[in-house]
């Protein structure tokens, strides 16, 4: 963005900043009238015919535009993905312990990560994982949807669950 002086365009169209038009005029002129009510000359609009140039206080503009930069900053949720490992003998009390803390992970808008390491012998029996993958998915069918289904690579079965939209 030019200001003041930066402007070197023959002719400009000038607007005040309560939107009014002064009409077409020299850069030169415009600076002019921009310094005798004490303000900047900004360009705003670099590609019109001729450039629109603006009479405002750019110091006030710029920290009102960075205000808004951090409310929406402050508005913004970044999801992160939490993880919960199960093993195939676990117990039905373990596994509400883990239905629950997915539930809070889910409530607070992050994505859940499902993992059941196998160990040994229990590779010979990927199907006791599946099982296992979907009975933990039904236990939050209400509140989350599967992304990814349960899926075997190496030693380790991963699923991963999203929280369900809010309906409004």
């Amino acid at each position: 963005m030019q200001l003041n002086g930066e402007i070197r365009d023959r002719e400009v169209r000038v607007v005040t900043d309560s939107g009014e038009q002064l009409g077409i005029m020299s850069a030169r002129q415009a600076l002019e009238e921009a310094r005798a009510r004490d303000l900047d000359l900004v360009k705003i609009a670099p590609t019109a015919k001729p450039p629109v140039c603006k009479i405002m206080d750019y110091g006030k503009y710029k920290f009102e535009q960075q205000k808004r930069e951090r409310e929406a900053k402050k508005n913004q949720h970044v999801v992160e993905v939490k993880e919960i490992q199960l093993s195939l003998n676990i117990d039905t009390h373990d596994i509400e312990t883990k239905v629950n803390h997915a539930k809070k992970f889910l409530s607070q808008g992050n994505k859940v990560k499902v993992s059941i390491r196998f160990r040994g012998r229990e590779m010979a029996r990927p199907e006791r994982g599946v099982e296992m993958m979907d009975r933990f998915a039904s236990y939050l069918e209400e509140i989350s949807t599967v992304d990814k289904p349960a899926k075997l690579e190496g030693r380790t079965m991963q699923m991963f669950l999203s929280p369900k939209p809010v309906k409004q």
